[in-house]
């Protein structure tokens, strides 16, 4: 499956990454991305983790994906704004940032997006199209946009 490494951070994988899951699903929809923009900039993928699919990744700061997690197709992990919501700035400014953190055992399900400084907590699912812009507890599913806990696992 094609995958586009780019940037000048740094970017590692864990012991049996899966990137792209055409076997499973039987279709193609596009690469996967997983961009590293800056020196300080950092993307680790943990042991097991599977992005499905045209599912990227894009970090200023740091994104962690821990061990076991999944990542569905065409979703989308992006830890800052991309331009400064100052339309004086927008073109020159430093946009805010955030670090992303999956925790273990996540899902994470098809064309959903994580926004920046948010945590997913351990063994919990994000439902299909969310979008998810707060810190999801552990053991949960959640859904929705914005993304809200509907129920405990």
């Amino acid at each position: 499956m094609p995958i586009l490494l780019s940037g000048k951070g740094k970017i590692s994988f864990g012991k049996n990454v899966q990137i792209g899951v055409s076997a499973a699903h039987f279709t193609y929809s596009s690469y996967n991305y997983i961009l590293a923009f800056d020196d300080d900039s950092e993307v680790v993928l943990g042991d097991n983790v599977v992005m499905a699919n045209g599912a990227s990744i894009q970090a200023t700061s740091k994104i962690s994906i821990e061990d076991n997690v999944m990542i569905g197709i065409n979703c989308l992990l992006v830890d800052t704004d991309g331009h400064d919501l100052d339309p004086e700035k927008r073109m020159t400014g430093v946009p805010k940032s955030g670090a992303i953190t999956v925790k273990k055992n996540v899902i994470i399900y098809y064309n959903s997006v994580v926004f920046k400084g948010v945590t997913i907590g351990e063994n919990s699912v994000i439902g299909a199209c969310s979008v998810v812009t707060k810190d999801i507890p552990p053991n949960v599913f959640a859904a929705g946009n914005p993304a809200r806990v509907i129920r405990s696992l």
